[in-house]
């Protein structure tokens, strides 16, 4: 049986063991094993050590040990324990590596599941996890991208991006499209309130009631938003919108107008609209790059925080919740502001040509 130890403590680390033992933030074991030595240095027998720190006698002599053979430092770092399964050999980590990146999956599946590999490989599910984590593969996830086959990208987004950060002077910019079939949706059974411990909750299923079409066009020097609920986006509408626009301008401004290639935007009659209103200038987003125009982002934030868990009995409660919360976001308006290189864009999507030549 062991009788006794003595632990000399400098005063440095006294002073070190007793802020890890005042400070609320320390982990717990810390604490105890600091306190252990700082018991043992004031003297107090084995005893009475274990009934304050409520350890047993093999964990006081354990600590007491490592603090004399390597200080402080030894109570704040646990010692690594060999596993007791022996490591895989590298061979089937890299065949894991490169079945997940090669090869499809056995059957009728799309993708490699932890389950799946295991089961032919022959290993243990958490060890397929563990190889897929330390290489960075997800077989799970998917990216969706669109690369614009425009042959005039490069001077569109050029021109577009000048827009936004070096607009003309006595001119206004403004962002256009049209967010359609904006559903009326009203769910079949009221939900609960959120409290603590539990979400809100709301119904899967819905009733719908009619669907608007929402035209807003973003000025991007100041944010706010013009905007307009009608039933459809046909050419007619869209004039109709442009009409709205040219009232609430002020006269004598050129109207920058940054829209995509939607059918109606290059509609016969809207380009006699526009030929007729010389003030308005159109400039188009390449094909398959709607993420240039700006009024984008005010699309998503209006369905994130308003329509996406909204109900709404009718269309007219919906073109009300719409308007309402466009008179918000005027009231505290955030000009839009660009912020991504038009030299790295380009270079990326370079990038992705190459990346889907290869492939071919």
């Amino acid at each position: 049986m062991r009788t006794g130890i003595t632990v000399d403590v400098k005063a440095a680390d006294r002073a070190r063991l007793e802020a890890i033992v005042a400070d609320r933030n320390s982990p717990q074991k810390h604490v105890w094993r600091a306190r252990i030595v700082l018991l043992t240095a004031d003297g107090l027998g084995t005893n009475e050590i274990m009934r304050q720190t409520a350890k047993s006698k093999t964990c006081l002599w354990r600590w007491q040990e490592r603090f004399m053979q390597t200080g402080v430092e030894g109570l704040l770092h646990d010692r690594t324990r060999p596993s007791r399964v022996p490591p895989l050999p590298p061979a089937i980590g890299e065949r894991v590596v490169a079945l997940t990146q090669s090869d499809d999956p056995p059957g009728e599946t799309t993708h490699w599941t932890a389950v799946a590999m295991a089961g032919l490989v022959r290993i243990s599910v958490s060890s397929v996890r563990r190889i897929w984590r330390s290489h960075g593969l997800q077989p799970h996830r998917v990216r969706q991208f669109k690369l614009s086959r425009d042959p005039e990208f490069i001077p569109k987004l050029r021109d577009i991006v000048g827009l936004y950060i070096d607009p003309p002077a006595h001119a206004m910019v403004l962002s256009v499209d049209e967010k359609s079939h904006i559903q009326a949706l009203d769910r079949t059974q009221p939900g609960l309130p959120i409290k603590p411990g539990r979400c809100g909750t709301m119904t899967h299923d819905y009733k719908r009631n009619g669907t608007t079409t929402l035209f807003a066009a973003l000025d991007v020097l100041d944010g706010k938003v013009i905007g307009r609920c009608m039933q459809r986006h046909r050419h007619q509408e869209f004039i109709r919108f442009l009409n709205a626009i040219e009232a609430e301008v002020p006269v004598g401004k050129i109207i920058h107008v940054i829209l995509d290639n939607y059918g109606p935007h290059k509609h016969p009659k809207t380009r006699a609209w526009l030929s007729r209103h010389p003030r308005f200038v159109f400039h188009y987003t390449p094909t398959s790059a709607s993420w240039l125009n700006a009024v984008e982002g005010f699309f998503a934030k209006l369905t994130k925080r308003r329509l996406k868990r909204g109900v709404f009995c009718s269309i007219v409660d919906l073109q009300a919740a719409i308007n309402r919360f466009l008179r918000e976001t005027n009231d505290d308006p955030k000009p839009f502001v660009w912020t991504a290189d038009p030299e790295k864009i380009i270079a990326s999507v370079k990038r992705g040509y190459q990346a889907l030549e290869s492939i071919q």
